[in-house]
Parts: C-alpha cells; sequence; structure tokens
C-alpha cells in the first residue's frame, strides 16, 4: 500500500509527509564545538515561514561554549544574542526601517533543567528535533536512555513517539564508545548527521560553511531552504 501511494515510510513513521514540512521543532545546543553553525540554524528557522513553534533549550556546557565562540555570557535574552540581529518590532507598520532587539516570539527557551516542559511530553505536537551540536556525553545518554535534563528526554520523547532525531555529533576522533553509542541512536531511530562542514561549494567564510550545513540539516527534515547551494553535476 505505501509503494502505491508513492509516499516514504519513513517520512510517515517521522511524524510528516514530504510536502507537509514540521511546523513544531525542537533544537538543543550542548557542549561540543561549533556554536556558530547552531546560530545560522536558528537564524534560518526564524525567517522560514513554513516553521510555527521553535522549543530552544541549551545545556549549562552549551552556555559555556557559546561564551567561548559567540561571545555570550548568562541567559539574559540569550536567543536574541545567539541570532545577533536586529528582530523587527511587529507592533510597528511593516513599511517602517525602525526596528529594536526583542524576543523572537516564534523561538521559546527552556530550561534544560525543567524535566515537565512541554516538549518532555509526548502528548505535545513537536513534529521534530535537532542536536546541534550533539556532544559525545549528550549522544552517550540519549543512546542508553538516560533522561534526567530535558534534552535527553526531549529526545527519548522523540525516538518513543517514532519523530525525526537529528544528531548533530561533533568529535574527533572518536573512539569504540562513540562509535557504539552513535549505532545505538541511529538503530532507535535517530539519525546521525556528523557536524561536517562541505568544501565542494567553495564557501568563502566559516559563516557560509554553518549557513550550508545547516541548511543541509533543515532539508533532511522537510525544510529545503531557497538559497541554499545545490550541486548541479
Amino acid at each position: 500500500m505505501l509503494q502505491n501511494s508513492g509516499q516514504c515510510f519513513h517520512c510517515l513513521i517521522g511524524g510528516f509527509l514530504p510536502n507537509h514540512p514540521p511546523k513544531n521543532l525542537t533544537i538543543a545546543t550542548t557542549g561540543a564545538s561549533g556554536a556558530t553553525f547552531l546560530r545560522h540554524l536558528l537564524l534560518a528557522v526564524e525567517r522560514d515561514e513554513r516553521v510555527d513553534t521553535v522549543n530552544f533549550i541549551a545545556s549549562d556546557s552549551a552556555l559555556r561554549v557559546m561564551a567561548e565562540e559567540l561571545g555570550l555570557k548568562g541567559r539574559s535574552n540569550l536567543v536574541g544574542r545567539i541570532l545577533g540581529s536586529s528582530i523587527r518590532n511587529p507592533s510597528r507598520s511593516s513599511g517602517s526601517r525602525a526596528s529594536r532587539k526583542v524576543p523572537t516570539p516564534k523561538i521559546k527557551e527552556q530550561s534544560n533543567a525543567d524535566i515537565g516542559a512541554n516538549v518532555a511530553s509526548g502528548s505535545y505536537p513537536a513534529d521534530a528535533m535537532i542536536v546541534m551540536p550533539c556532544s559525545v556525553g549528550t549522544l552517550a545518554r540519549i543512546a542508553n536512555g538516560v533522561a534526567s535534563h530535558l534534552i535527553e528526554r526531549a529526545a527519548d520523547v522523540s525516538l518513543k513517539e517514532k519523530r525525526p532525531l537529528v544528531l548533530c555529533v561533533r568529535e574527533t576522533p572518536l573512539n569504540k564508545i562513540h562509535i557504539r553509542n552513535m549505532y545505538r541512536a541511529a538503530d532507535a531511530g535517530a539519525t546521525v548527521f556528523p557536524l561536517i562542514p562541505a568544501f565542494y561549494y567553495g564557501p568563502a567564510s566559516l559563516d557560509e560553511m554553518a549557513r550550508e550545513f545547516a541548511y543541509r540539516v533543515l532539508a533532511h527534515l522537510g525544510l529545503p531552504q531557497t538559497d541554499a547551494f545545490r550541486w548541479k553535476g
């Protein structure tokens, strides 16, 4: 029946169809290096009109990495400072050029310590989850069902509800424990999407590399970006 319908079985069990991209995303970030990749992911989903809601979770280790790599400290207006740009004040007329830094209503920050947050329940209608970057410690906890914090619990919910879970693992070199945990996570239904940028399109900057990688992840979830590079052969 699935073959006759022309629909991908993976997309069906993942909770969305190819022509119905996910509207409600969970994005988490952990203590691995690569905060600039996270920034470009958040920028992309912020401006993507197909995405209605993003629940964003940062671990304590991620805050330390972001302090080093993005110059951010503390949690005050964390999302606005990660985006690093002025968000137009919706109360102003559309023709006004004036803007000020305001929290984006689409991206809602969740505390990693809040194990009772909305995304901790399978009844909450999250469509997909991305962990970028994903530390090997977070990978290990997800792969082995250790859900003592919200990031791991939300990932566990994604797996049990058969929703797409993308783990952008960042570590090198990999030892056998890391490789086994990647296998366990993939075997449970996650997509292991290592944080490895491409070079074949000749990126001119780190930002360009990070943006294209974020676009690849979103395309994998059914959210292709119109300005993404596409190989033409």
